[in-house]
Parts: structure tokens; C-alpha cells; sequence
């Protein structure tokens, strides 16, 4: 199923669109994602990255991550807002702020609940993860074949 995704910052200098449908969507509440985003967690909608187009002027900077490896994050040169990032180890992927996109999507995990915020209540606690998921058991079997085809050309 593809389908056609938009967004964009605050002050509406940059606008993106994704022209397939998203591999996953998931809520992170570590610690590195909390500072970062002033919140008690980040909902972040995994994409590939040639699937991605963004009109306006962007600016970007790196950020530690659990693992160590870290990832840059992308934003709005006017208004600040971040957009999106990519993870050092997920080639051929983005992570998009979620909450950015015109019409945001629910996640389908919610991972580092061992770090979640104690007034954050998660219903469905099977799809939470004390940190993080097996993606061969997480994951929908369509995103995990886009994703083993695009990893094996």
C-alpha cells in the first residue's frame, strides 16, 4: 500500500512529503529523547530515505544517542522546529517527527518504557518494550521485505 504523506514546521518554511507508505512508527521515552524534545517522549515514523523530499531551508547538528553512535537531527532554520533525523546505523533510513506530519500516525510501539515518565499511562502494554524491540518480531512483515529489499541492492 503506498500512499502520500506531508508535513512541515510551525511557521511553514519548510514542507516535506514521503511518497510511500512508512515502515514503523514508534514512541521513545529514553532519556536522550525526552532532553531533546522538552517532553516526556518523541513519536518518531521510520521511512526510507529516497522515499523523502523537503522544500525549504534546513539547518542540522548531532546528538548523542543510547547506543553511543548518535544521529543528526534536522530542523527549521526559521522556527526551530525538528523535523526529522537520521540514525548513524540505519542506512537508507529516516526518522520523521511524527507529530509533524499533517496527519500523525500511532505508534506501533512504545520502547525505553523502563525510562517513561510515571504519569504517562500506555494502555496496550503489548507493544511496549522495556527498551529496545526485536524488529524481526516487531515489525510488519511487509515493512521488514521493503526493508531487506532495499539492504540487499
Amino acid at each position: 500500500m503506498n500512499m502520500v504523506l506531508r508535513g512541515g514546521c510551525v511557521c511553514g518554511e519548510v514542507k516535506y512529503k514521503i511518497n510511500a507508505s512508512p515502515l514503523f512508527t514508534q514512541a521513545c521515552h529514553c532519556k536522550n529523547c525526552k532532553i531533546s524534545t522538552g517532553s516526556s517522549f518523541v513519536i518518531h515514523t521510520m521511512i526510507f530515505e529516497d522515499d523523502f523530499s523537503v522544500q525549504g531551508e534546513i539547518d542540522s547538528c548531532e546528538l548523542p544517542t543510547g547506543s553511543g553512535k548518535g544521529y543528526k537531527v534536522y530542523f527549521c532554520k526559521n522556527c526551530g522546529v525538528y523535523l526529522y533525523c537520521k540514525y548513524i546505523v540505519a542506512k537508507s533510513r529516516l526518522a520523521i517527527r511524527t507529530a509533524t506530519l499533517n496527519q500523525p500516525i500511532i505508534p506501533q510501539a512504545h520502547i525505553f518504557v523502563k525510562d517513561k515518565d510515571p504519569w504517562i499511562e500506555i494502555s496496550n502494554k503489548d507493544i511496549c518494550h522495556d527498551a529496545m524491540y526485536d524488529r524481526e518480531k516487531t515489525w510488519p512483515e511487509e515493512s521488514l521485505r521493503r526493508l531487506s529489499e532495499k539492504e540487499n541492492n
